[in-house]
């Protein structure tokens, strides 16, 4: 995607980022045709941003043209939102108290160019606040009251009041922002559509491995899209992009839930969508929802510090109990008797209100199936690690065994297994899910519903290669296409 900076006077611009494409405010609002067709990434460093400013009518028709808007108008109305500033204030209270911790004074200004300080030491406070406000160079203004910091007001700082001190930080600030999305120039063909990939290169189990991600980013190529991983400090980016896939666990109080939201609101297609966040990730709510809609699934009570002890008369021993946003079977475990039920139980109940408790039902593997666009994608085997009840068995020294996973055909697996999974998952959304069930006897037993299911290479992908990584690619670009066919 281009890049196009839009300022008030050509004339009196006083910085040049080379290989740029920089535009009056005029001349961009006034000639419509000079930029229909293109995918722009619009870049709006005019000096006010009032209402129905000049600087307003360029965020806001760049969004009309399809084009992307730096910032977008929501994000000028945030910058002028007292109410906001509070909120923010409250919301970086950490961040702030840390990085200001040894100024002198009560009054400080933080100039923030692309997201970066000239001062190292406010670099994160500096990201924190790009990453919210999406303005390029912005002036954040901090009052202290009652020993702590406090946000006051942010404003844009005009390219002319850039200190010529500052200018050549600013000029590398942009050059080095503009790098890390401008289309390679090796490639004849620009891609049709943009894809970030949210990754964690620090987390000890994602949701795919390394192998994978290259295989989705192949697969978005095919299909004439760009897939580019993003991390937690490109929440800024996120309006650079048509559509988010994340590949982190995710978490309702977690940065997950917050890039999914901010996502959705850019009008982006996400996978995983904030509310099927918030449903798979609490089991209070699945096992609700299961009985409700009268999908089989292991006996559950919801358990809380009054009715604890009546656990073991209903469900018997032993028996399962889960924190509400457990995941990869941590915040999980197995009371054999009334005395680890009732210690366990109130470990649990420490930090949430409700657990779920469930019948213990022991199988040799789990049932796990993909489901994906309300359709099912994969089925895999998960057996239980060796000597274990789970199919992740961890030990003290923070070591983790695995069971074997055993990847099938749609086709070959049992037809009420499938079923009843895509039944399950379709109560969720239709975005990418994996389905757990147990089978004994005839019956079919829904464990969980999961958003953001693992995608390894070499186990779910096993049976059907590099066609599951087309499919998922597949049903992002339909998707994209739909929601910008809508839009014009």
């Amino acid at each position: 995607m281009a890049i196009l900076v839009v300022v008030d006077d050509l004339t009196e611009w006083p910085l040049h980022f080379e290989g740029v494409e920089t535009v009056a405010a005029r001349d961009y609002l006034a000639q419509q045709q000079a930029w229909n067709g293109r995918r722009l990434t619009v870049f709006n460093l005019c000096r006010s941003w009032s209402y129905q400013s000049m600087g307003w009518y360029v965020s806001l028709l760049a969004s009309a043209r399809g084009h992307r808007p730096v910032p977008s108008v929501t994000h000028l109305r945030d910058i002028a939102s007292a109410s906001l500033m509070r909120t923010v204030s409250h919301d970086l209270d950490e961040l702030m108290q840390r990085s200001l911790a040894r100024l002198r004074g009560d009054h400080f200004e933080l100039s923030v160019y692309f997201g970066r300080n000239l001062a190292h030491a406010h670099d994160r406070l500096a990201r924190a606040l790009y990453n919210l406000f999406q303005v390029p160079f912005l002036r954040a203004t901090f009052e202290r009251r009652r020993e702590r910091w406090e946000l006051h007001a942010v404003t844009p700082i005009p390219a002319r009041s850039i200190a010529r001190a500052h200018r050549e930080f600013v000029i590398e600030a942009a050059k080095q922002y503009f790098a890390r999305y401008r289309p390679p120039r090796k490639r004849a063909a620009a891609p049709r559509h943009d894809l970030a990939i949210l990754v964690d290169a620090e987390e000890a189990s994602p949701p795919s491995d390394s192998r994978a991600l290259a295989r989705f980013q192949r697969a978005a190529e095919q299909l004439g899209m760009r897939a580019q991983v993003i991390h937690r400090e490109d929440y800024g980016r996120l309006a650079e992009f048509d559509a988010l896939f994340i590949r982190v666990t995710t978490a309702v109080n977690h940065y997950t839930y917050d890039f999914a939201r901010r996502a959705e609101a850019l009008g982006l297609v996400v996978i995983d969508d904030p509310t099927s966040i918030l449903r798979c990730t609490n089991k209070v709510f699945l096992a609700e929802l299961l009985e409700r809609h009268e999908i089989e699934h292991p006996r559950s009570l919801l358990v809380n510090h009054e009715n604890l002890a009546e656990v073991a008369d209903q469900l018997g021993l032993p028996c399962v109990l889960k924190k509400p946003d457990s995941a990869f079977s941590q915040g999980v475990v197995k009371a054999d008797s009334l005395d680890e039920l009732i210690s366990k139980g109130r470990e649990l109940l420490a930090t949430s209100e409700l657990v779920v408790a469930q019948e213990f039902l022991p199988t040799e593997f789990d049932w796990r199936v993909g489901v994906l666009d309300r359709k099912p994608l994969y089925v895999a085997r998960y057996h239980m690690a060796a000597k274990h009840w789970q199919i992740i068995r961890r030990d003290d020294a923070g070591g983790e065994s695995y069971g074997r996973v055993q990847a099938l055909a749609v086709d070959e697996a049992p037809r009420h297994v499938v079923r009843t999974a895509v039944r399950a998952a379709n109560l969720i959304g239709d975005g990418l899910y994996g389905v757990d069930l147990k089978t004994t006897g005839r019956k079919c037993h829904v464990i969980e519903v999961n958003d953001n299911p693992s995608l390894d290479a070499g186990y779910e992908d096993s049976v059907l290669g590099a066609r599951l990584y087309q499919r998922v690619m597949e049903v992002f670009l339909q998707r994209i296409e739909a929601r910008k066919s809508a839009t014009h």
